[in-house]
């Protein structure tokens, strides 16, 4: 698949999630979002305001991320973090599955952790990270059945602080699981144009990155 720089562009979602980022540095990744017309930005929590502040005037969408990065928190936690993104400013919210349980084999209180965050997500989108580098090809498949039933809407790869970022062949599974159902984000390890369409032809609708810049200098060659 070819993809031109403008349509490709809506589908990343250009990221800065470093425990370090300064104000600046999200300031610029707004302004960088906007000179590259992608979808939205992906920040933490404690960065919805400023970001909501530099897009105000784009079509750029503010993209949160909850529980992030390692999912293991209370599920009121979540949600609340999640309600108190969403009257920040932020549309989309990318929620951390709790792995432990999954692992446990306690199907419902990861669904439950999900539903909790849905609900408090309001009508805005959710998209549930797996951290498939953690995970068997069982247990990719089994996640991804509980996010669709928990009612989010994308199911996501990676974290970038996991054991490893997207592979085509995770990408690929969760596709031949979810099929057009939900959406399916890769993100980690992310970097040329050609990463990308790989992951889009495997079934991704949506690639996280934070060289999105990169990503895009490739399509414009």
């Amino acid at each position: 698949m070819e993809l031109s720089a403008k349509k490709l562009a809506k589908m990343i979602d250009h990221t800065e999630l470093k425990p370090i980022a300064t104000e600046d540095r999200i300031r610029e990744l707004c302004h960088e979002a906007v000179e590259n017309e992608f979808g939205t930005v992906c920040v933490n929590s404690c960065c919805v305001e400023i970001a909501l502040e530099e897009l105000k005037d784009s079509d750029v969408e503010v993209c949160s991320v909850v529980g992030f990065p390692l999912g293991a928190m209370l599920t009121d936690a979540k949600a609340f973090e999640t309600k108190s993104a969403v009257e920040k400013g932020a549309t989309e919210i990318d929620m951390v599955m709790n792995l432990g349980m999954l692992k446990s084999g306690n199907l419902k209180g990861v669904e439950k952790d999900i539903a909790a965050v849905v609900k408090a997500a309001k009508s805005n989108t959710v998209k549930v990270i797996l951290e498939t580098g953690y995970l068997t090809e069982d247990e990719i498949v089994t996640a991804c059945k509980t996010v669709k039933k928990a009612g989010a809407h994308f199911v996501k790869t990676s974290t970038g602080f996991g054991p490893r970022g997207a592979s085509i062949e995770d990408v690929r599974i969760m596709q031949d699981t979810v099929g057009d159902a939900l959406g399916i984000k890769a993100a980690g390890g992310i970097g040329t144009y050609e990463d990308a369409i790989s992951m889009i032809d495997a079934g991704a609708t949506r690639i996280g990155a934070s060289r999105g810049i990169d990503i895009i200098k490739g399509a414009k060659k």
